[in-house]
């Protein structure tokens, strides 16, 4: 991230527009279960409220100093923070009740490992479980935020096809001002051979 956005994400006013605002449209008609992945937690905006939503929470970050960071405040009690990378997740099948991804998607450096992500987060997903994601729709305002930063949207109407490629069910776009919100499940049955194609994603990467 370049030093506007490490600035942006770190206030004060994007934690509370996070936790007051955004979060709790992002989980509406949702269930997260029992254990949480949060993927690029960055500075924590979500990590807070998302503990006192669900008994565990693991906490994903690619950034080494945002990862330590964040481990210094939440580590401990129902929340863990690992640095990793989203595109080859660290976890064993059907390890988690449902995932979170907010603003960041675009950060991965290109579609196509914006689909191995989807597919790693199906893997790692419980059989049913909901994957959420808030992204920024492409535009010149955002394209000037991210200057000397990675932005590859994501485009609303390619949800559908790419998730369901990665294994989802049931997959919708909504929309407000600025954003959107993609809600998908994880089918019920993955078949052995898309585990398969995952796996083999894995070892190339």
């Amino acid at each position: 991230m370049n030093r506007f956005e490490t600035w942006f994400c770190g206030s004060p006013f994007w934690r509370y527009v996070t936790r007051r605002q955004l979060l709790p449209w992002i989980l509406e008609g949702s269930q997260l279960g029992e254990h949480v992945l949060e993927l690029g937690a960055g500075l924590g905006a979500a990590t807070g409220e998302l503990r006192q939503r669900a008994t565990r929470v693991t906490s994903l970050e690619y950034d080494h100093s945002f990862a330590a960071k964040l481990s210094a405040r939440v580590n401990g009690g129902n929340a863990a923070v690992i640095q990793g990378d989203a595109a080859t997740l660290p976890f064993v099948n059907a390890t988690f009740s449902s995932a979170i991804a907010i603003l960041m998607l675009h950060h991965l450096r290109s579609k196509e490992l914006q689909d191995r992500a989807f597919a790693e987060i199906g893997r790692v997903l419980r059989p049913g479980g909901v994957f959420l994601a808030f992204e920024l729709q492409d535009g010149w305002l955002h394209r000037v935020g991210h200057i000397r930063s990675t932005f590859v949207p994501v485009t609303p109407a390619s949800a559908f096809a790419r998730l369901t490629t990665a294994g989802f069910s049931k997959v919708t776009v909504d929309f407000r001002r600025g954003g959107f919100r993609i809600r998908a499940l994880r089918a019920r049955n993955l078949s052995a051979s898309h585990l398969r194609r995952v796996d083999a994603a894995q070892t190339r990467a």
